[in-house]
């Protein structure tokens, strides 16, 4: 298994208090199920890897928030979100999700020097040049990659999110104590 800090400078990692998770190919693998029962409205179905929701929730216990930005509107998202406990929960169809991160940021009084986002679609790219950890998943397409300073080893949809989680929050010295509160609060009656 990969050193999960490699790369990922202490003091960067350290700075973070928001990250940004696209969703089409970075939590979930890039593909939709879309369908219709006759006479009804069609029906569209996401995986989303249950590792990484684990990922997103400790990224939480660590008092980083995290948004979930998207460039396509689905329930299926909606519902995962409000799962995960995330409240920013943003789809925008025509994927302008610069202004949005931008309002985020300027509503908490927050700098992109404090933001993190993991993408991998063109659509990612504005937010990913001006981010302090611009993350690739590693099935992003190439001018993702170039422009990112931390890339995964899996790609989106099979546990991305939680593979950049734990090197961020171990990069930030605080991995191993949430694994600990996380497995004490489990072993509780």
């Amino acid at each position: 298994m990969p050193d999960p800090s490699r790369d990922i400078d202490p003091k960067v990692a350290g700075s973070i208090r928001l990250v940004v998770l696209d969703v089409d190919g970075v939590l979930t693998d890039g593909g939709v199920y879309v369908g219709a029962r006759p006479g009804d409205a069609a029906l569209e179905f996401k995986r989303f890897d249950i590792q990484d929701g684990l990922g997103v929730k400790m990224l939480r216990w660590a008092g980083i928030e995290v948004a979930i930005v998207s460039g396509r509107v689905s329930e299926a998202t909606a519902l995962r979100a409000k799962e995960l406990g995330v409240d920013e929960c943003h789809q925008d169809p025509g994927a302008k999700k610069l202004p949005i991160v931008q309002k985020m940021l300027d509503d908490r009084g927050l700098g992109w020097d404090a933001t993190a986002m993991v993408g991998d679609d063109l659509a990612d790219l504005p937010i990913l040049e001006r981010v302090a950890l611009p993350v690739a998943v590693a099935n992003a397409v190439p001018e993702v990659h170039a422009v990112s300073s931390w890339t995964t080893v899996v790609p989106g949809g099979r546990g991305a999110v939680r593979e950049f989680a734990r090197a961020l929050l171990t990069a930030r010295g605080e991995w191993d104590g949430l694994v600990r509160e996380y497995c004490d609060a489990r072993s509780k009656e």
